[in-house]
């Protein structure tokens, strides 16, 4: 049975570190979701409080109980909680540090969207005859729109490496071919939230499949 890293754990709350390629909640088509799995793990129902996308690693706050999830729900909603996340990604940004704030439209309505990021590291790297710029990202949400990261990273121009939706589809097969990179660079390394009337720091180093690509490219 799968498995979820806990980072923080007490009556109430129950902080894990998902894995990528794992959903969050189950449903059609998905039979296997951190909701059904962590509960099994835990041998008692779990609640969700928020998302991330199946292919995005990281911290994932749940719940033991509904009121607790109700509550934190409600500060991730009221953005009392901050999210903090890294992406490896091709292309540079045109700036070092600043914020996108491009409209997000899902289902034909538009809604405001906005990220802020600042630039951990670049390098430029030659594969297949060919150089390529590189940059690890750090992002933190203003809003938290579905794949919200995903697409204003694409609009501009430095998509996330191996997404398969949003990404550089020549650039993700040249980097598949050459250093087997296939997992989303995509992870919620950071989270601060309220716990216990305390706001609480909690931290995670990169996910291994992302520590790989930055050995591959950076070093």
């Amino acid at each position: 049975m799968q498995s979820f890293p806990i980072l923080y754990e007490d009556d109430h709350l129950l902080i894990i570190n998902k894995q990528s390629g794992i959903a969050v909640q189950g449903g059609e088509g998905i039979f296997h979701s951190v909701d059904n799995l962590l509960s099994e793990q835990m041998n008692q129902k779990i609640y969700l409080v928020h998302r991330l996308d199946k292919d995005t690693a990281g911290i994932l706050v749940t719940a033991k109980d509904p009121q607790t999830a109700a509550e934190y729900t409600k500060l991730f909603a009221e953005k009392n909680i901050t999210k903090e996340y890294v992406a490896i990604c091709t292309g540079y940004p045109s700036s070092s540090s600043g914020k996108i704030s491009d409209f997000i439209e899902h289902h034909g309505v538009k809604k405001e969207a906005l990220t802020y990021y600042s630039t951990i590291k670049h390098t430029k790297k030659e594969i297949a005859g060919q150089t390529y710029d590189f940059s690890m990202l750090k992002l933190s949400l203003g809003t938290g729109r579905m794949h919200q990261i995903r697409i204003h990273l694409q609009n501009t121009g430095t998509p996330i490496i191996a997404d398969d939706k949003y990404g550089d589809f020549k650039i993700n097969k040249l980097l598949k071919k050459e250093f087997g990179i296939k997992k989303l660079q995509l992870a919620a390394v950071k989270l601060t939230l309220p716990v216990n009337g305390k706001q609480t720091a909690f931290e995670i180093p990169l996910p291994p499949h992302m520590q790989s690509v930055e050995q591959s490219l950076f070093v």
